[in-house]
């Protein structure tokens, strides 16, 4: 939350030119680590005044006013939340609003729940369903509207739109948690306003919302069985919600219009690109289209299967890797969601494959050819192999190759690291990835990062963790060679990876649960895991409370950048054929990988003194 105020004080606030713009962006910069948009300001300019005068007008100048409240667990913000007394029950009550500077907006052709904006280039959600989500959202994660979820509602309030202007906006059913207000509406709205708060100070409602437990965020393996199979379990926000009826709406399309379309959702780990893949495939299989999802991550496949098709053996067969698609039929399917996109292949072919099928045909386009509508989610910076392609810029291409619409949707928020945008921006700039360098980390509150001087000091405070229930895992750079084959009298698992006197195994390789360790797959999930230590194969694509992350020899800090050591790196992808420079930009993308697992924390040990010595003092927190 940037700030709080009475209405009739913020209303005053608003009557100085510029102070209140001034205030939020100063709150914002001290949050966030850096200044807002231009159109952020404007709309904080322009519309809060809208909306504080109009609550005094209503005569509920003691209401309390919560601006740019962030939603828990996640880096999304509300424009405004009201907080006051309700006036039949007395009871708290609150109203999340949704702030449009909009004259005028209409639906998209293919889909009411998205609206187009002549101000901008790709639709948005229409933004009833958009404050709808916000309290839904809120009613799932904030404790204090756990006794009477109904004390919550929510209005888009379009002040500068008339209702000629965005009457298309109603073709979405309005309710109490999503209804429209223009300023034709005045009137209405400070009805409507005057039926949830009575004109009594608000104070009190607004700290215990504030005040309100954080349920911990559903992780995504826990719920994936009722999500494929029985009903929905995420709420799906903004640009989530946009990317989710892009695609369905391109189902819609590409079956009137007998032509295939292509979708690419963007964002960064934790922005919810599983989450929507979860929820398309759930809903597609509902209503009976055929579809599929497909990853190039054996872990995460196998994963899916057993936990989404525990008790069904056909949700199993819902779960497939992109070199399944070989010799599929052209548009056999109409949607093949493809998880983890930045792990496509250049081909499918491996030493295995037919000589038949040795065709050289790049695997981005048998993925596209085997639906009609082909989905790919991805993430660019999670590239850590020699061959993987997976980009918006090449899937683009592949696209306009077969002369294909092709259409991007972009997830800017980000609900992994406790919903900490700015430890994201932290991480890459950390690893130089965006030509960014190191900063000191600032504690946002969201998120908690720390240092260990030793792997026995890390395992040590994640095992603390684990005492009080959280899940935790260790991983590392791939600096140690991995013993991939066991004896079956071996009496314990071989502790490959060495520090000193501190030893641990790998995580085991291949399918089966050996010694009381869970099979590769499963690492991540299986509260087993804990006490081996994951790769960036095992960790990708999955979550968990606390990440405990050993830097390497592979990649240190000597005097004012980082170096590449290749000859510590074991890792068997890398060939003599794998130019430095790839190898310097994979390397760090592995260690983004492994630094935004954690939901709760991240605890960061190198093994290198003078990397420690770095981390020390870019790091204000230790173990």
């Amino acid at each position: 939350m940037l700030f709080r105020e009475s209405s009739a004080s913020l209303a005053t606030r608003t009557h100085v030119e510029g102070q209140l713009a001034q205030l939020l962006t100063e709150n914002y910069q001290h949050k966030h680590h850096h200044l807002p948009q231009p159109g952020e300001v404007r709309s904080w300019e322009r519309s809060i005044p809208a909306l504080a005068n109009a609550l005094v007008e209503a005569g509920l100048g003691e209401v309390e006013v919560l601006l740019e409240y962030g939603l828990p667990l996640t880096s999304k913000r509300a424009d405004v939340i009201l907080a006051g007394i309700h006036p039949t029950t007395g009871e708290h009550s609150y109203v999340v609003v949704e702030l449009k500077q909009w004259s005028e907006a209409y639906p998209d052709e293919d889909d009411p729940l998205l609206c187009r904006v002549p101000a901008y280039p790709a639709p948005v959600l229409n933004p009833i369903e958009q404050v709808r989500g916000y309290c839904d959202y809120l009613v799932s994660f904030n404790g204090a509207l756990d006794r009477a979820p109904e004390m919550l509602s929510g209005v888009a309030y379009l002040h500068n739109a008339t209702d000629f202007g965005v009457a298309g906006l109603r073709a979405v059913v309005e309710d109490d948690r999503g209804r429209l207000f223009t300023a034709d509406q005045r009137g209405a709205f400070l009805g409507y306003l005057r039926s949830r708060l009575a004109a009594k100070p608000g104070a009190e409602a607004a700290d215990a919302l504030l005040q309100g437990k954080v349920r911990p965020s559903r992780q995504l393996m826990s719920v994936a069985a009722d999500e494929v199979r029985d009903r929905e379990q995420f709420v799906l926000l903004d640009e989530q919600r946009v990317a989710y009826e892009t695609v369905m709406s391109a189902v819609r399309k590409a079956r009137r219009s007998h032509r295939k379309q292509v979708v690419v959702v963007a964002g960064g780990p934790g922005s919810g690109k599983s989450v929507i893949a979860l929820s398309l495939l759930g809903d597609l299989y509902r209503r009976g289209v055929p579809a599929l999802h497909a990853t190039g991550s054996q872990s995460f496949t196998k994963t899916m299967r057993k936990v989404a098709g525990a008790r069904k053996p056909e949700v199993q067969r819902l779960f497939k890797y992109f070199n399944s698609f070989m010799e599929a039929e052209p548009n056999d399917l109409d949607v093949l969601v493809c998880d983890e996109a930045h792990r496509i292949r250049r081909t499918s072919a491996n030493r295995y494959t037919k000589a038949a099928l040795r065709t050289g045909r790049p695997q981005v386009a048998e993925l596209m050819d085997a639906a009609r509508v082909p989905v790919f989610l991805l993430d660019q910076h999670q590239v850590v192999r020699p061959g993987e392609m997976g980009t918006v810029e090449q899937i683009q291409a592949a696209a306009a190759e077969q002369d294909l619409d092709c259409t991007v949707v972009r997830l800017d928020s980000q609900f992994r690291c406790g919903g900490s945008d700015a430890y994201l921006r932290w991480v890459v700039d950390l690893l130089a990835l965006e030509g960014g360098s190191p900063t000191r980390w600032d504690p946002d509150g969201k998120v908690q990062l720390l240092t260990a001087e030793s792997p026995r000091e890390l395992e040590a405070f994640l095992e603390e963790r684990r005492a009080q229930g959280y899940g935790a895992r260790m991983s590392a750079g791939y600096c140690w060679k991995w013993t991939t084959k066991i004896k079956p009298s071996t009496q314990a698992l071989p502790a490959d990876v060495v520090i000193g006197d501190w030893a641990r195994p790998w995580n085991l390789f291949g399918d089966r649960a050996l010694l009381g360790a869970p099979p590769a797959p499963l690492w991540a999930t299986d509260p087993a895991g804990f006490g081996q230590v994951g790769c960036v194969y095992t960790a990708q694509g999955f979550e968990y409370d606390w990440s405990g992350v050993i830097m390497g020899p592979d990649l240190v800090w000597r005097t004012d950048g980082w170096v590449l050591n290749r000859g510590a790196s074991k890792d068997p992808s890398f060939t003599k054929a794998t130019p430095d420079e790839v190898v310097d930009r994979l390397v760090r993308n592995t260690y983004k990988v492994l630094l935004t697992r954690g939901m709760i924390g991240t605890v960061v040990y190198s093994t290198d003194a003078e990397t420690r010595e770095k981390l020390r003092s870019l790091i204000p927190s230790a173990v």
